[in-house]
């Protein structure tokens, strides 16, 4: 395992190295191209990549997430505790057509569950040459099968060991067996002219033969590494770069071994010389990768291992590629060419990996004035046409790159407009692009992220610079989205009706596609018809599922140009794909709204009115996912005090809430009969245990006497409580606490006393409050209870501030984010001083029209 996972946030180390290992044996044992081990994260009902075997992941990154009733095979394999094999890409798309569409290229799979200790673990999964049939792979199936088998045995017995199972980052990519790792093949180095000191990283050290018991090393050190006959010109070009002259190449020398390799220096800014400007280097072992005669050739060589490392590049390729070898040499494609990061360039590089032919394809260089280094952004006109063949082997791709001739400048199709291929991303066929939106529409949820989908994906592929999607209601058609059109221009269109003589109203009425190549053909058909400033040609797709009317889908292009039979085949198919997924869409938002009413239903309407206790509580819903969530808060009169509960019931969608739904039923109850905490949390655990939802919730449970103050707090797996003293210091409540409800039938639950001043706020809250993806949830306690300690200043003093305010203050962020993963629910309680509550307590019952009412 060449990439370790060691020291990964949230990941297990040992269970990432299981997972690599048996990757990359898969690959070792099948002579495969990749593998990957898919494994489920926290989101329920998703598998994530968790590593990749011999592929970047970046080319991968499409199918880095996949839901388990999603039709692809790897979710098949999950779901069914089935192999699935498919040999050939003839059977691929025959089983599993959008898969098939995502790899248009031969290469057969093979799917085997890793059985944990109830169910699958997750799925191996091999990319391997196609076969002619399935007899051809049975002896590859059976020994993934083996592999499998061997994992899930010791993944059952990480479960028994307590190691959480499940993956949320990006998949840990490491190099296939037996290939040559890139350590050693190129290095850096630094050398400082005015202290004569030298710095190296690893391969450059090894590359040299530096010896680390050397060190401090200098410039002697790097000429002393290099063969007699190169001295002198190493000396020559170290003098060179100190008095502050660019070298003009790199020099080719033999190490004192006679190994052949590549030095090149420069100066970090080119525009500052002088003896403090500090020399970066590289060396590169010329001959592992290329013959050094490469270098004189007048066509452009690069070459990149099996992680998408560029490791060679002759200059005529630098030229061509428009970046300097010693910015690109050792890093990965994309980030040292970053205007090769286009989808066109990927799927072809995605192709050479997997598959054993060549593979040929044009792209548009970007003109100098419209690239920015470590940027994507440049022009989309303008450049030249460059000529790129990839050729596979078992180490590296060999790319070669040159000028494209003037009669193969048009690649995308016979009728692609300068347009079209302007935008660089059409490069393929015009069918595979928007094959590409299929896929990705099944991951929409929402009218607007279906209008996304098609925006990205549907526009670039046909050059268009202009989408509008209206949608049927009530026989009238409503604006949904649009970009590219003037403002205002759309306006008069919004809301007309079924019987208006438009473009995007008769082809929802017919049916039928309306294309016109210019904006003239526009005007003849629909006389009076309003015009923007554009001649372009316009394209009007009727929205229409299952035989219902959804919504016209309207593409605007900036020149005229002509629709072929294929393009206009393709985007009526592809219209009946986005009105389905806005029939799903709208489904999904009705359905979302009703799941919404019933989670705010199963919460308090209004909290208990208490003398000497001022309570607030807010709940916010996800906005990721239609499903309701089981967060919830109470506030309940026991005895002579109060209960504060506060819960989270795992997972999410309607079970979830009917599981809090009775968690909060009887939590009450056994607040009502005034039980000591230890005895509402046991009792609770009890409940959901008999109940066997196959469910497990977290709960934080105070009694609260508000005369005295004391309180008994009991924590079932929840997060701690904050308590803001009266003098401002605020506190992550160090309390302990039992296992969450619903595993343990014997589970203790231990009490915790303490007591809140007059003045002081108590915070209980949910996780979706304080975690973030990526970060440490304890950071996000930290910046609450900072956030506390600032809001609730003056908190029940007279005249001070109400703890409804500040329940809004803790919730702002949280409740302007375009994207909340997880519900979030808080409830805060204040003590108030006697005479104060006694006040407030009289007027809440019995209100009078004072004008300086204390709020």
């Amino acid at each position: 395992m060449t990439a370790s996972a060691e020291g990964r946030k949230g990941t297990p180390g040992g269970l990432a190295t299981l997972l690599a290992d048996a990757a990359a044996e898969a690959v070792r044992a099948t002579k495969g191209r990749a593998a990957g081990v898919y494994m489920p994260s926290g989101t329920p009902g998703v598998l994530r990549l968790a590593v990749l075997v011999g592929l970047p992941g970046r080319l991968y990154r499409p199918w880095w997430r996949l839901h388990v009733d999603r039709r692809f095979p790897v979710a098949d394999a999950y779901r069914l505790g089935v192999n699935v094999v498919l040999p050939n890409t003839t059977e691929s798309m025959r089983r599993y057509p959008q898969f098939a569409a995502g790899l248009p290229f031969p290469v057969g799979t093979i799917n085997v569950p890793v059985m944990g200790s109830s169910g699958p673990f997750g799925v191996l999964t091999v990319l391997l040459p196609p076969a002619s049939d399935i007899t051809e792979v049975l002896a590859e199936r059976d020994r993934v099968a083996e592999i499998a088998e061997e994992l899930g045995a010791a993944v059952r017995r990480l479960e028994a060991a307590g190691v959480p199972l499940v993956w949320e980052e990006e998949p840990l990519c490491v190099r296939p067996p037996g290939t040559r790792p890139p350590s050693g093949r190129v290095g850096c180095f630094t050398w400082q002219p005015t202290t004569d000191l030298l710095t190296a990283d690893d391969n450059a050290r090894l590359l040299l033969r530096l010896a680390a018991e050397d060190r401090p090393w200098g410039a002697d050190a790097l000429v002393r590494a290099v063969a007699a006959e190169d001295t002198n010109r190493l000396v020559d070009l170290l003098r060179e770069a100190a008095a502050g002259k660019q070298p003009s190449g790199p020099l080719q020398v033999r190490t004192a071994e006679g190994a052949p390799r590549l030095v090149e220096l420069w100066s970090p800014d080119a525009t500052v010389h002088g003896p403090d400007q500090p020399i970066s280097g590289i060396v590169l072992d010329a001959a592992s990768v290329a013959d050094a005669a490469a270098d004189q050739l007048p066509q452009g060589v690069f070459c990149l291992d099996r992680l998408g490392l560029i490791v060679y590049a002759n200059p005529r390729a630098a030229e061509l590629l428009g970046e300097p070898r010693a910015r690109f040499l050792g890093r990965a494609l994309w980030e040292g060419v970053p205007w090769l990061s286009q989808p066109a360039c990927e799927d072809h590089l995605r192709a050479a990996l997997l598959s054993p032919q060549p593979v040929h394809f044009h792209i548009r260089r970007p003109p100098p004035g419209g690239r920015e280094s470590g940027t994507q952004q440049f022009e989309p006109y303008g450049g030249d046409w460059l000529s790129v063949s990839v050729h596979p082997g078992p180490d590296f791709l060999t790319c070669t790159i040159g000028p494209a001739h003037r009669g193969s400048q048009a690649p995308v199709a016979p009728e692609a407009t300068d347009e079209a291929a302007g935008t660089g991303v059409a490069a393929t066929s015009p069918v595979h692009r928007p094959i590409v939106l299929a896929i990705a529409l099944t991951e929409a949820t929402t009218a607007r992220q279906v209008s996304a989908v098609v925006m990205q994906e549907l526009l670039p592929a046909f050059g268009g610079r202009r989408l509008a999607i209206y949608l049927l209601q009530d026989r009238h058609l409503y604006l949904a989205w649009e970009t590219g059109f003037p403002p205002g221009f759309l306006a008069p269109f919004e809301g007309v009706g079924l019987d208006a003589r438009l473009p995007g109203v008769e082809t929802l009425t017919t049916g039928q596609p309306l294309f016109f190549d210019s904006m003239q053909q526009l005007a003849d058909a629909y006389p009076g018809i309003p015009l923007d400033a554009t001649e372009g040609a316009r394209a009007f797709l009727p929205l229409i599922a299952s035989g219902r009317p959804v919504g016209s889908c309207i593409l605007g292009f900036d020149r005229p140009r002509s629709f072929s039979t294929e393009e206009r085949t393709v985007l009526t198919a592809l219209a009946g794909l986005i009105a389905h997924a806005m029939e799903k869409a709208q489904r999904y938002e009705t359905e979302a709204a009703l799941a919404r009413g019933l989670q705010r239903a199963l919460l308090p309407r209004r909290l208990p009115v208490h003398p000497r206790v001022e309570t607030a509580g807010r709940y916010l819903p996800g906005t990721q996912g239609m499903d309701v969530g089981g967060d919830w808060y109470d506030v309940v009169e026991a005895g002579d005090g109060l209960a504060l509960v506060i819960g989270d019931v795992q997972g999410h969608g309607a079970q979830a809430a009917a599981t809090m739904g009775q968690l909060r039923s009887a939590v009450r109850a056994f607040a009502l009969d005034d039980r000591p905490p230890d005895e509402v949390l046991s009792g609770t655990n009890h409940l959901l245990i008999d109940l066997d939802p196959g469910q497990f919730a977290t709960c934080c449970y105070v009694r609260l006497d508000p005369v005295t103050g004391r309180a008994m707090v009991a924590r079932a797996g929840h997060l701690p409580p904050l308590l803001r003293r009266p003098g401002g210091r605020t506190l992550v409540l160090d309390i302990p606490g039992g296992v969450v409800l619903g595993v343990d039938p014997l589970a203790q639950y231990p009490v915790t006393e303490l007591v809140m001043d007059p003045g002081a706020v108590l915070a209980l809250y949910t996780d979706g409050l304080v975690e973030r993806p990526g970060g440490d949830i304890d950071d996000g306690i930290s910046a609450l209870r900072v956030a506390l300690a600032r809001a609730g200043a003056s908190v029940g003093r007279p005249g001070g501030r109400s703890l409804v305010t500040v329940a809004d203050r803790l919730t702002a962020t949280a409740r302007h984010a375009a994207d909340r993963p997880d519900d979030i629910a808080l409830l805060l309680a204040a003590r108030r001083s006697g005479t104060e509550g006694g006040a407030l307590y009289r007027e809440l019952r019995h209100p009078t029209h004072t004008p300086h009412r204390t709020a």
